[in-house]
């Protein structure tokens, strides 16, 4: 799709991003339809006969961003979100206090290098506070990776396994 950010060249993208600051305008129907698109994925896996509660939606950078707004508004209860070098999408859209959705006590590991270039660690740090008003900051945990930029490590890909592991446990 095009992307305003891309001089509205063509790039594979879950939704239009139209500029990379806090305050920037964002392409709210874009990132509700994309939302959908993941909740549906989401219902053709229940029909499969998986769980919701067995799945842990994740991704990077626009990704992990669709990954988090969709656990938040999705009426399906997830195990988990692994959210690397994002953002909360819509963070203004939220309530300033907990939510009352099924996923208010979902596990969230993000993750998020140091010297990103593209999307700030200051990205990482507004929406690891705005995700512990809104759930259980117990369930969340935030890495931070010294020397990374806009990409992942061995480390980060550690952790994920380990959050993986404890939160998808082997079924008997």
């Amino acid at each position: 799709m095009p992307v305003s950010l891309n001089m509205n060249m063509a790039m594979p993208s879950w939704f239009d991003i139209i500029g990379l600051s806090p305050d920037s305008q964002e392409d709210e129907v874009g990132i509700k339809q994309a939302a959908e698109n993941v909740k549906a994925l989401i219902d053709q896996e229940v029909k499969n006969g998986i769980p919701s509660n067995r799945i842990i939606l994740g991704g990077f950078s626009q990704g992990g961003a669709l990954s988090l707004y969709t656990a938040l508004t999705t009426q399906q209860k997830l195990a988990g979100v692994v959210a690397l070098s994002c953002w909360l999408p819509l963070r203004a859209s939220f309530p300033q206090g907990p939510i009352s959705g099924v996923n208010k006590e979902i596990a969230v590991l993000q993750c998020h290098g140091d010297c990103d270039p593209l999307v700030p660690l200051m990205f990482g740090s507004l929406t690891v506070e705005k995700l512990k008003s809104m759930i259980n900051p117990a369930n969340i945990t935030f890495r931070t990776y010294s020397g990374m930029m806009h990409s992942s490590c061995i480390e980060e890909m550690m952790d994920v396994k380990q959050f993986i592991d404890k939160h998808l446990p082997p079924v008997d």
